[in-house]
């Protein structure tokens, strides 16, 4: 399990804990902040917990997340202990259904005080949701994906979700990977 570190100021921190605006609260365990400190530059910003997830409050500990983690060593030298890593919605959506966009609506504002506290010289959106959400555009990810983009001064890289490669497609994992290493000059990172 990945170190906690303080991934938001305490009073955010309180706030998504104790957040019922929206009705995904009713059957959470536990809403995920989101986990590191920010000192690595880079924000990994995935869609909503999953069931795993919202047991532990820890984003990204499943088979995805294992691999994402491996992915971030592998290709810019990134240890459990310096990734910071956080979710646009906070609690599971039931099903692991698509956020709704109420559910966006509601979370965001969370995100934008987060990733100000943050401040990361680079984000790395994970599958579309969170992509969308950033980038405010309604294209899609293998549209997206591929390049960088500036938001207020911090570089965006979106790429698919690992578990997409997970599905037996080995297109995909080579496509995160090209993706993740566009963040090497940002974060002075990799070989």
């Amino acid at each position: 399990m990945m170190p906690q570190l303080q991934a938001a100021p305490l009073e955010l921190i309180e706030e998504i804990r104790s957040c019922t605006q929206c009705s995904l609260h009713v059957g959470r365990d536990h809403p995920v902040v989101g986990i590191g400190d920010g000192r690595s530059g880079l924000l990994v910003l995935g869609e909503a917990p999953g069931a795993e997830e919202d047991r532990t409050g820890v984003p990204f500990v499943g088979r995805s997340g294992r691999l994402l983690r491996l992915i971030l060593l592998q290709e810019l030298g990134l240890e459990d202990d310096q990734l910071t890593i956080s979710n646009v919605v906070r609690c599971r959506p039931p099903k692991n259904r698509t956020p709704t966009r109420i559910e966006l609506a509601t979370c965001w504002p969370f995100m934008e005080r987060q990733i100000a506290f943050l401040q990361p010289r680079a984000i790395l959106t994970v599958g579309n949701t969170p992509s969308r959400a950033l980038l405010q555009t309604k294209e899609g990810i293998t549209t997206l994906r591929g390049r960088t983009y500036d938001r207020h001064g911090v570089i965006v890289v979106p790429t698919f979700h690992p578990a997409a490669a997970l599905r037996g497609r080995p297109e995909v994992e080579a496509a995160l990977r090209s993706d993740v290493r566009l963040l090497r000059d940002v974060l002075g990172a990799g070989s």
